[in-house]
Order: C-alpha cells, then sequence, then structure tokens
C-alpha cells in the first residue's frame, strides 16, 4: 500500500489511530505500506529509506 502523508491533515487522536491501523496491518498479514512522510511516523517505522535528489542515500 502506498501512503502520501497518511496522517497530514487528521487531528492528532485519529491520525494516531490510523498509525495504530497500518501497524496491525502489517503485522497480522504482513502487508507493506510505503510512506512519503515529513513527520515523526518515520521514526516509528521498522524501516526508513531515505531519498534526496531522486536518489536512495541510505
Amino acid at each position: 500500500m502506498l501512503g502520501d502523508e497518511p496522517k497530514g491533515n487528521l487531528d492528532t487522536k485519529t491520525g494516531d489511530l490510523i498509525y495504530e491501523l497500518l501497524r496491525r496491518l502489517n503485522r497480522e498479514y504482513n502487508q507493506t505500506f510505503i510512506m512519503v512522510t515529513h513527520e515523526d511516523l518515520a521514526s516509528k517505522a521498522n524501516r526508513i529509506i531515505r531519498l534526496v535528489g531522486g536518489r536512495i542515500i541510505d
């Protein structure tokens, strides 16, 4: 599943509920999520790939 700022326009409570839903889907169904985010959401991910200028930097 692809997500572009999945919590971007949500209030904090709803955003947290969405994040927990995504985590549960990942754990229970081994679902992969690719998200673009500028939030602290990335710090909670299992794996982070950083892009700069269209290139993977780490």
